[in-house]
């Protein structure tokens, strides 16, 4: 029997407006847990399509890699102890890597079944505080000062 698990590799994609409006998701298991995109590698696939499938899986938004900014930051941190089953034995730590996409104005996204359970759009500073994430917050604090190019 094989098993298949996660790969301790991921992507953070903020999904934002030119004006720095953020979309949130919630999580479904844990209301409460409000973030944005956020998924594993799966297999060899780049980590800009990692980005691409995630939004389009946990959102319905299709748009071509070219649409995403690679930050070229990385983040890693424990993983929560309660989805380390998800992983190999002996995994602990995971590697995020941030992305994001900007949408001229908010939009209403279709949400994965069973994996969230609302959305919102809120100003970045508003956003920032209510993730869960430390590396969600810390992304979405350095919106303002990216480059839209």
């Amino acid at each position: 029997m094989s098993t298949r698990f996660k790969q301790p590799e991921s992507v953070l994609v903020l999904i934002h407006t030119p004006r720095n409006q953020v979309l949130l998701i919630e999580r479904a298991a844990h209301p409460g847990y409000w973030q944005s995109v956020t998924g594993s590698r799966e297999g060899e696939e780049s980590l800009i399509e990692t980005a691409r499938r995630e939004v389009e899986e946990e959102t319905g938004l299709c748009f071509p890699a070219s649409a995403f900014r690679d930050w070229h930051i990385s983040n890693r941190f424990e993983i929560f102890a309660e989805w380390r089953e998800r992983y190999a034995p002996g995994v602990t730590h995971n590697l995020e890597h941030v992305f994001s996409l900007c949408l001229p104005e908010p939009q209403t996204v279709t949400l994965a079944p069973g994996e969230h359970r609302a959305q919102c759009w809120l100003p970045w500073q508003e956003a920032a505080r209510k993730c869960f994430s430390w590396s969600n917050q810390d992304a979405i604090l350095m919106l303002p000062r990216r480059p839209r190019t």
